[in-house]
């Protein structure tokens, strides 16, 4: 099945599991590092970085904004501009559900009328919450969020690093507007 276009988490995160296969896969993703604060699950994320994958083709300025709706439940915003930062927008809406027992470092989503599920981890985050690495269980998708959609050159600098060090190699860079 393919998904013309979806966004991640961050973002954009659910197409890359019922998309065509990834160009190189990973044994699997190294499990979260450190818990996260529930305060992740609110608010919006600008995708820095993520591995290529089809349902993401031609997508730009991607946002993916959380809103809580319960202690372990959210609902999910993504947005991603054809072509440029500037072009025309798609929306894509869901829900997503903290997974119990995992710090808030793992959730899941529902996906095509909640026909698909997709768990994502976030692998790793900046103490300060500017940034935050997520991926598929799997290691086929990453994807480098920031709370801003232009990142400080030092934090993308150690980010980039870090998103190397879990074995990502391979990765684009979406256009995002200017801070």
């Amino acid at each position: 099945m393919r998904v013309s276009l979806i966004l991640s988490l961050a973002a954009s995160l659910a197409v890359t599991s019922v998309a065509t296969l990834p160009s190189a896969a990973l044994a699997g993703a190294q499990p979260p590092s450190k818990p996260v604060a529930a305060a992740f699950y609110s608010g919006k994320w600008y995708e820095i970085a993520r591995t290529p994958n089809s349902g993401q083709r031609n997508c730009e300025a991607p946002t993916t904004e959380f809103t809580a709706k319960s202690a372990d439940s959210f609902s999910v915003r993504q947005i991603c501009r054809r072509d440029s930062a500037t072009g025309k927008a798609k929306t894509f809406n869901t829900k997503g559900k903290i997974v119990a027992g995992s710090e808030n470092a793992k959730f899941s989503m529902n996906f095509l009328g909640g026909l698909k599920k997709q768990e994502y981890w976030v692998l790793d985050h900046a103490d300060d919450a500017s940034w935050a690495i997520m991926a598929t269980p799997g290691g086929n998708f990453v994807w480098l969020l920031a709370r801003k959609p232009v990142m400080d050159e030092g934090a993308k600098a150690a980010a980039l690093a870090r998103v190397k060090a879990l074995g990502y190699e391979k990765l684009v860079f979406p256009q995002q507007p200017e801070a």
